[in-house]
């Protein structure tokens, strides 16, 4: 209602203003208007019968009826009233109006007050006054923003796959509904709650379940409300900030992102950073200085950990830290169903199954892929989502949308068929490699063609035979196109293959102490210095001589090379089985695992489920292949440049 009402009041001052300036420049209209002399030639041959003297102003009626006037010139003419009484004009004056001083100081002024007005309601605008918080200084007032209990909604019920975070914050609700409980034996409320992990985990819906099941107001507010251009506004933030939490203790509040105010300090490089610094420093008495905040509980969230600065993480400040990690294969089964629970969905739709086929998914992904699959059905005006959507949402996140425009040459498409069909083959016959779900030779985001990998159960580690076996079915696409065209028909589509075969190869050596004549040492590590100071190798931080330099590319190219021998071998001795997949693949587009089995068993493939003859002649058109150069990639579970083992599943990426 309040900002309904400042609307109101903005569009009447803006309305005045308009008038305002419209009756300054309205002048009288001059139609009837004629000059001094011809008026008097009027009145010497009796065509004038009334007029009114107001000044230097003559208006009248003529004896016709028509209505005119005239600016008697400033000089006297002492023979025009003879004139108008010789020829029986009727003759009348005018009073001059009688204004006081008062009423025209307020008129000559008020446009000067409207403007002083219109500026005050817009300055207390952008320093966020309003009500009784206006004023010069309002700029150092926080931003928080205060949610009552009675309005957040957001319960334990509505958190998903997180089991362990959900634990560690409960005992925080049971202390803020019966802190007696506790403090009879002597135990205290934590100060600060810090949860850490992947993007879309849940951490801000997490917090707000805390304050749903605690029943107690909360305040929300990202990391980088606190900083402004004017040094000490972020400090006067974090105290104004605690003195509102104080008078509605107990309360909870949430700081998303406080890695924006609470890196490590004295990583910048020069005083740009001093207001950061500032308001860090403020942040950390606030939490756990001489005065003492009771029943305030500080939850923050972050997914970098890693650049905090050490005096935050200590215990009597975030004493508790809380992993929200990404969900496992039951986990995501749970939060498929909250996000189900919103849509109405057939009776063949299976959670687990997809929960089965989105390794790697947050539960940001997941409430994304129940969305595109309710736009799916809505384009087929269908009433109730059922697994056909919900599959063809899970392709289109892993795999990107189809480029249905893109017009490829059937040279191409055979070619890329034989691609895909090298990566499918030596997929399925390595060791500890993931099972093949799908292989298309369907234009998706910037690739030609995808061969996508899922894994039967969550993997957290790659063994060396595993990481070889990725090697080799990287390779597996270039390889087809040597058998099939010779090296000098060998295409660029292997670009991406390549690169992360070659990353894979190199971490082996240089960080996962994979290589016998190396051993476990770490010869490489990112570097986290928050991008600041970047070395020579583009933000990698290098321990090794240049000898030693030596012999880890001899032994990339070893591996490299080993695992080529391989799979050129595997497909070699699967030549026949490649011109099957890269037939099935011209004439179905798509196939899948069960189609992929047949061909490997050496039987014919059956068409797909969902296939028609239709759907072959669809995309027969030929015609001339973009100039852009995109890359054929795959979806598996390569491993990045990072330390860990990350998602079992990764989007195409191109060239």
């Amino acid at each position: 209602m309040n900002d309904m009402m400042k609307n109101i009041l903005l569009w009447l001052v803006i309305a005045a203003v308009l008038l305002t300036v419209f009756n300054n420049f309205n002048t009288p209209a001059e139609t009837n208007r004629i000059s001094y002399s011809e008026f008097v030639k009027e009145v010497q041959s009796g065509q004038i019968a009334k007029v009114t003297v107001d000044g230097y102003i003559i208006s009248g009626n003529r004896t016709s009826g028509d209505t005119f006037d005239t600016v008697r010139p400033a000089a006297s003419d002492p023979k025009i009233m003879d004139d108008l009484l010789s020829n029986d004009v009727v003759v009348e004056g005018s009073l001059p109006e009688q204004t006081s001083i008062w009423t025209q100081l307020l008129v000559a002024s008020f446009p000067i007050l409207l403007i002083l007005a219109i500026f005050m309601f817009f300055m207390r605008q952008m320093q966020g006054g309003g009500g009784g918080k206006g004023g010069p200084m309002s700029f150092g007032k926080s931003k928080a923003r205060l949610l009552p209990e009675d309005q957040i909604k957001t319960t334990f019920a509505d958190v998903a796959g997180c089991d362990e975070a959900k634990e560690d914050t409960e005992e925080l609700v049971d202390f803020l509904r019966e802190p007696s409980k506790y403090q009879r034996l002597g135990g205290k409320i934590p100060r600060g709650i810090l949860m850490c992990g992947p993007p879309g985990t849940g951490k801000t819906l997490l917090a707000k379940a805390i304050a749903g099941e605690a029943k107690v107001p909360f305040f929300t507010i990202s990391g980088s409300d606190f900083v402004e251009m004017f040094v000490g506004v972020g400090a006067s933030r974090v105290r104004d900030m605690f003195e509102q939490a104080k008078k509605h203790a107990p309360c909870i509040i949430f700081i998303d992102e406080i890695d924006a105010v609470g890196r490590n300090r004295g990583s910048g490089m020069g005083g740009g950073n001093d207001e950061r610094e500032q308001t860090l420093n403020q942040l950390l008495v606030e939490m756990d200085g001489f005065e003492g905040n009771e029943g305030i509980i500080v939850i923050a969230a972050t997914n970098r950990p890693d650049v905090l600065d050490p005096a935050l993480l200590r215990p009597g400040r975030f004493d508790r830290q809380v992993q929200v990690g990404l969900p496992d294969i039951r986990g995501r089964e749970q939060i498929l169903k909250v996000h189900l629970r919103k849509v109405p969905c057939d009776d063949n739709v299976e959670p687990k199954n997809i929960a089965r086929g989105t390794p790697g998914f947050s539960g940001a992904d997941l409430a994304n892929l129940v969305n595109e699959a309710a736009l799916f059905a809505a384009r087929s005006n269908r009433r109730l989502v059922n697994m056909e959507q919900l599959e063809l949402a899970k392709d289109k996140i892993l795999m990107g949308a189809e480029r249905k425009t893109m017009v490829m040459s059937d040279k191409e498409k055979l070619n890329t068929a034989y691609h895909e069909a090298g990566h499918t083959i030596i997929g399925y016959l390595m060791p500890e490699h993931d099972p093949v779900y799908k292989v298309s030779i369907i234009p998706r985001g910037r690739a030609l063609g995808v061969t996508m990998y899922l894994p039967e159960e969550d993997k957290y580690s790659v063994s060396k035979t595993g990481l070889e076996s990725q090697v080799c079915s990287l390779y597996g696409g270039r390889i087809a196109e040597e058998i099939v065209h010779g090296f000098d028909g060998v295409s660029t589509g292997a670009s991406n293959d390549i690169e992360r075969a070659t990353s894979i190869a190199r971490n082996m050596v240089t960080k996962w102490g994979l290589s016998a004549k190396l051993g476990p040492f770490a010869y490489e590590e990112d570097n986290d210095s928050g991008g600041y100071i970047a070395g020579p190798t583009g933000g990698k931080a290098n321990y090794f001589s240049p000898e030693t330099g030596k012999i880890i590319d001899a032994e990339v190219q070893d591996i490299i090379s080993r695992c080529y021998a391989k799979a050129t071998e595997i497909l070699h001795e699967n030549r026949a089985k490649l011109e099957v997949m890269a037939e099935a693949l011209m004439q179905y587009e798509t196939i899948d695992a069960k189609q992929i089995k047949e061909i490997m068993d050496g039987k014919k493939p059956s068409a797909p489920e969902s296939w028609t003859d239709s759907d072959s002649n669809s995309s027969k058109d030929s015609g001339e292949q973009s100039s852009d150069n995109f890359s054929s990639a795959e979806v598996d579970s390569s491993l990045n440049d990072e330390d860990e083992v990350p998602d079992q599943t990764s989007k195409p990426a191109g060239e």
